[in-house]
């Protein structure tokens, strides 16, 4: 009779943790994993009150790493609920990393993760096992959470729109078996959100600056004029999008903050008030983070503001839906260690 090898130690191990309600997050995804790592070491969450409890497991155990499957909202939750165990605890935290099993991933197109499917599933905990570095990358910090980006506006309306629209299409039996989350995303943002801001009155912004010195940036991230100090109104117009970033992308490759790495001392704010047509003639450049009109586009690097709508606006945290509201501060955070498949690999 053989006897299996002992486990390495949580700190040389790799948790997973899924949101077991993604559409990409099937039973077979579930069992590929389970095959793929040590035993113990993957957490399916189907309810988001099981976030802390897992979170507080991980920091007990002790993980070096961390990968999140099922979007950058399961991201935002599990990165902010393990790093609060961690510091309750007193344990060092982990890296973090995701598995590309949402259906934007913002994230995934800054550290080149993989289509998570298949293949692409064993490659990616294979390379992180072997080879894949990380680098420090800093998060914004937001009523608790912390997440690569937040925002104001029609960016939020969109992943409400979205899930109005998922509701209605997995009704219908003959769109059920073949409604992906992009088509959701498309049929939403085509048949409700642009229509509504067609036609939709703008709010009023008012953005504060409450930190460090501020920048105006414009082409190509120039400084524009002398340094904003604390305490300055940054901003006070109208915005149909008021969001804050410390990576360029959305989900699906839209840069829509082409200046977040200009420093790592301060996160991009954009503020835009683009009309539907001149948003959809721009399409190509809008995103690939190329389009530069001072007029309806202001850019600015930040590392703490509070933003101010009237009326209340809709508003998004790390991709999901977090309501209505009139008033936000915004924070940059400490830098968390980030799985980066583009980064040196580990000596």
């Amino acid at each position: 009779m053989t006897t299996a090898p002992p486990l390495p130690p949580p700190s040389e191990r790799i948790a997973v943790v899924v949101n077991g309600n993604a559409k990409n997050v099937t039973q077979q995804v579930i069992e590929t994993l389970d095959q793929i790592l040590l035993g113990g070491d993957l957490f399916v969450s189907r309810h988001i009150e099981e976030g802390p409890q897992i979170a507080r497991t991980i920091a007990e155990r002790g993980y070096g790493t961390v990968l999140t499957g099922g979007g950058d909202g399961t991201f935002t939750v599990m990165v902010s609920e393990v790093l609060k165990a961690c510091r309750e605890l007193g344990r060092a935290a982990p890296r973090f990393g995701l598995l590309r099993l949402g259906t934007g991933n913002s994230l995934a197109w800054v550290i080149g993760a993989s289509k998570a499917k298949g293949r692409g599933l064993a490659a990616d905990i294979q390379r992180l096992r072997e080879e894949a570095g990380s680098r420090a990358m800093r998060l914004i910090e937001i009523d608790g959470l912390l997440a690569p980006f937040c925002g104001f506006g029609i960016d939020a309306n969109v992943l409400q729109d979205k899930e109005a629209t998922k509701k209605w299409m997995l009704k219908i039996p003959v769109l059920k078996n073949y409604t992906t989350g992009e088509l959701i995303y498309f049929v939403s943002t085509v048949t409700r959100t642009l229509p509504t801001y067609a036609f939709k009155s703008v709010a009023h912004c008012r953005i504060i600056n409450e930190g460090a010195d501020a920048f105006r940036v414009g082409y190509n991230g120039q400084v524009i004029g002398s340094p904003i100090p604390k305490g300055t109104v940054l901003y006070e117009g109208r915005a149909k999008l008021a969001s804050v970033s410390t990576i360029p992308y959305y989900g699906f490759g839209l840069r829509i903050f082409p200046y977040a790495e200009e420093r790592d001392d301060r996160m991009a704010l954009r503020i835009a008030t683009i009309s539907v047509p001149g948003f959809v003639a721009n399409l190509g450049p809008i995103w690939r983070g190329e389009y530069q009109d001072p007029r309806i586009i202001t850019d600015f690097l930040v590392d703490d503001v509070t933003i101010e709508m009237d009326p209340a606006t809709a508003f998004q945290i790390g991709g999901d839906f977090h309501g209505v509201k009139s008033r936000v501060r915004v924070r940059l955070a400490e830098p968390i260690q980030l799985v980066d498949f583009y980064a040196p690999p580990r000596q």
